[in-house]
C-alpha cells in the first residue's frame, strides 16, 4: 500500500470499522451479515482492509444464511444533507457500536506500557478539515508535556502531512496501526478512523469532537470525547462555531486527563517509560 494510500485509508475507514460493530456475533448465530443492497454487496475501498478473516461478514451475494444490512456509502444512516447541501443533519437514533478486527500474528503489535499514540491529522482533502483540527501546536504542546511527565509518545508514520516531533513507528497498512493501538495504554485523536479503531481494540483514548460531529452518533462510552461544550452543526465549509469549539478545548485540560488515565493503567513507577 502506497504512503498516499495508507494516509487516506487512516482518515477514510472509520466507516468500515462501524461496520464490523454492526455485524459482531452474526457468526455466532450462523449468519453473515451481507452490506449491499439485497441484491449485491455495496463495499467502499476499505471494506477489504476493515473486514479481512471477520467470520461475521459475507464476501458474497450467494452465500448461505445471509442476512442482509443496508450500510454503505451514501446509506449511512448517520447524516443526510440538508436541502442547500451546506452541512450534515445528524440522525441521533444512530449509534456506533464497537467494531473488531481479527488480526494475524505477524498484525499484532507488542505491548507498550506507558505509552500514548497522538494522532493530529484530519481528512485534509475534504472542506471539514478545518472545523475538525484542533491545531499541530496544540498537539504538539501536549505530547511535549507528556514527555516531560515520564510518559512515551508517539505517533505512527505513514506520509502523512502532519508529523508531531515524537517518536514514530512506521507502519504499511491501517491494520498493523491498528494492531498497535490494541498495545498501547491512551490514544489522543481528532474523530475519525483511529477513534473507531480505538474502540474496535478496547484502548482508551481521548477524543477530539469539537463542534463538527456528535459524540452521541459516532463516539463510544468508552472515551472521553471532546466537543468544546458545542452542539454538533454538521457544516461543510469553515465555520466559525466548529473554531470555537475547538478553541475551548484546552490544552491544558487534556493533558490533565492524559496524565489520569495513564496512571490509572500505569500504576507502579517500573512500568513508565523514564
Amino acid at each position: 500500500m502506497s504512503q498516499k494510500t495508507h494516509r487516506e485509508a487512516i482518515i477514510g475507514i472509520g466507516d468500515e470499522i462501524m461496520a464490523t460493530g454492526f455485524a459482531r456475533g452474526a457468526a455466532a448465530r450462523g449468519k453473515r451479515i451481507a452490506f449491499g443492497d439485497g441484491r449485491k454487496l455495496i463495499w467502499g475501498p476499505w471494506c477489504k482492509e476493515a473486514f479481512k478473516h471477520n467470520p461475521n461478514i459475507a464476501t458474497r451475494a450467494d452465500e448461505p444464511n445471509v442476512e442482509w444490512l443496508p450500510y454503505y456509502k451514501g446509506h449511512r444512516g448517520y447524516n443526510r444533507l440538508d436541502a442547500a447541501g451546506r452541512r450534515w443533519i445528524w440522525n441521533y437514533e444512530f449509534k456506533a457500536k464497537p467494531g473488531e478486527f481479527y488480526f494475524t500474528e505477524l498484525e499484532r503489535a507488542d505491548r507498550r506500557p506507558g505509552a500514548c499514540l497522538i494522532e493530529p491529522n484530519v481528512p485534509w482533502h475534504k472542506s471539514v478539515a478545518v472545523n475538525k483540527d484542533w491545531g499541530a501546536n496544540r498537539y504538539q504542546a501536549l505530547a511535549d508535556r507528556l514527555k516531560r511527565d515520564g510518559w512515551r509518545v508517539f505517533q505512527t508514520s505513514y506520509g502523512e502531512v502532519r508529523l508531531l516531533d515524537v517518536e514514530t513507528v512506521s507502519v504499511d497498512s491501517f491494520r498493523q496501526a491498528a494492531g498497535i493501538l490494541a498495545g498501547v495504554d491512551l490514544v489522543i485523536t481528532p474523530e475519525g478512523g483511529l477513534h473507531h479503531a480505538a474502540a474496535a481494540v478496547g484502548t482508551r483514548a481521548i477524543v477530539i469532537f469539537g463542534g463538527f460531529i456528535p459524540p452521541a452518533i459516532t463516539g463510544y462510552d468508552m472515551h472521553i470525547n471532546l466537543t468544546g461544550d458545542a452542539e454538533a452543526c454538521g457544516s461543510l465549509n469553515r465555520c466559525d462555531h466548529c473554531r470555537r469549539a475547538l478553541e475551548r478545548i484546552e490544552v491544558d485540560h487534556v493533558f490533565d486527563l492524559a496524565n489520569t488515565e495513564l496512571h490509572q493503567r500505569n500504576e507502579t513507577t517500573s512500568e513508565r517509560i523514564a
